[in-house]
């Protein structure tokens, strides 16, 4: 299935550049939202989690990689989509989540998951190694980073040998922005220079040939670089292709590879079909997903409030208030400014890192009493209107919360793609 993703370097070259979404969530109503969209539009679907999601020891989801993959497998076969179009992808992997420790316990660490990744059937792998571990720079020269994936690219071409199946494929990088968006407001960026893009290939093609990974290094379909795109708490930098002009020529350089772009939520359909035309073919998007999920959760909530007797006034957002302030870990380090800001952003921050506590219990269980205030009972139109009126197709009938959760994560998966279709080429 992985062909799929070495077809879109192929499309560039023949100058109609196609493009696929790379769904970086483990959330079960996205994925769900995923597939069920591959399954309408017969294409593959790519899915991936991220170290810091989903690892060995569990991750924030719980879920080691084994338990991802029959996650998405389970859902996959619910919606009628066969396992041959689905991708499965490892995104950041290396010692990011254990960069408090030692390089040489971290890096251990990060051989031990991408064994596991690849052992439970993970096909594309994103080697991160950039960002460095106790005692070392944030952020590890090209030299030292290209080391280290190749460290994990053994490992990697070790546990598919043994495994079996397709050999993986793989994404490199060393100017790779933050899992989740960055943690403040952005006036601007600079894209990659294409001299930096240019060495990094360079330097891992090198260490590659020299660890006897020349097969390996001819299966790495992508470059992770910085096209100028990423979002903050309160504000979305869009992609300016005058400024990528630069570093989408070194694509003719290199007509195996196409670039993966992070951090693309936000930017709308007009600069992700930008994006696909100047070789940014894989676009990564996680937290509008979630922002999407949890917008459709807090309108249903404010229904539930207005229309049915008996559920508390915005019990859902007090439940997740509550949750938020009693374990803060997870946004705490990333918004800051007054205690009513703090309160905005940790409920509507385009970092959704309301996110990472939606598999708390106590989350798990205001969702599903909402779910049951709300399910069959028809919602007039004008009560849609008022809060949540991109779903007003659901009023007027009986209602079915899922579904309807489903509909507005896969609104935006349609602005993705279309994006993606094949269309003429804009930059050499």
């Amino acid at each position: 299935m992985t062909s799929v993703l070495d077809n879109l370097a192929r499309s560039r070259r023949a100058g109609s550049p196609a493009g696929i979404t790379s769904v970086c969530s483990a959330h079960p109503i996205v994925i769900r939202a995923a597939l069920r969209h591959g399954v309408l539009r017969d294409g593959p679907v790519l899915i991936e989690a991220t170290c810091n999601q989903v690892n060995q020891f569990g991750g924030y989801t719980g879920l080691k990689p084994s338990d991802f993959v029959a996650l998405v497998e389970r859902i996959a076969s619910e919606e009628g989509l066969p396992r041959d179009k689905v991708i499965l992808g490892g995104d950041h992997l290396g010692p990011n989540p254990w960069r408090g420790e030692s390089a040489e316990v971290a890096m251990s660490k990060a051989e031990d998951m991408i064994a596991a990744y690849v052992e439970a059937g993970f096909r594309k792998l994103h080697l991160d190694t950039s960002m460095g571990c106790t005692g070392e720079p944030v952020a590890l020269d090209d030299a030292m980073t290209a080391g280290r994936a190749v460290r994990l690219a053994a490992v990697a071409e070790r546990c598919a040998a043994s495994t079996g199946g397709e050999p993986p494929v793989y994404v490199i990088g060393t100017e790779v922005p933050p899992p989740g968006g960055a943690h403040h407001v952005i006036t601007a960026l600079e894209p990659t220079s294409i001299d930096g893009a240019r060495k990094t290939i360079a330097l891992h093609r090198t260490r590659f040939d020299e660890a006897g990974l020349g097969k390996a290094f001819a299966r790495v379909l992508a470059l992770v670089v910085q096209p100028g795109v990423e979002f903050g708490n309160e504000n979305v930098i869009v992609y300016d292709r005058a400024r990528a002009h630069a570093l989408c020529a070194l694509l003719a350089e290199e007509p195996a590879l196409v670039y993966e772009a992070h951090s693309t939520d936000y930017q709308g359909a007009a600069a992700l079909r930008e994006l696909v035309e100047d070789g940014f073919a894989i676009l990564k998007v996680g937290p509008e997903l979630t922002f999407a999920l949890r917008e459709a959760l807090y309108g249903l909530d404010l229904i539930a409030s207005d229309s049915v007797t008996g559920y508390p006034s915005r019990n859902l957002m007090a439940v997740m208030e509550a949750l938020m302030r009693e374990d803060p870990g997870h946004w705490q380090g990333h918004y800051h400014g007054s205690k009513a800001e703090q309160h905005i952003l940790r409920h509507y921050s385009y970092s959704d890192r309301i996110r990472y506590y939606w598999n708390h219990p106590a989350a798990e269980a205001a969702v599903l009493r909402l779910a049951r205030a709300l399910d069959h009972r028809i919602i007039p139109a004008p009560l849609f209107r008022q809060h949540l009126p991109r779903l007003v197709g659901h009023a007027g009938k009986p209602l079915n919360p899922q579904e309807l959760l489903i509909d507005a994560v896969r609104a935006v998966l349609d602005e993705y793609q279309s994006a993606h279709q094949p269309g003429p080429q804009s930059l050499a």
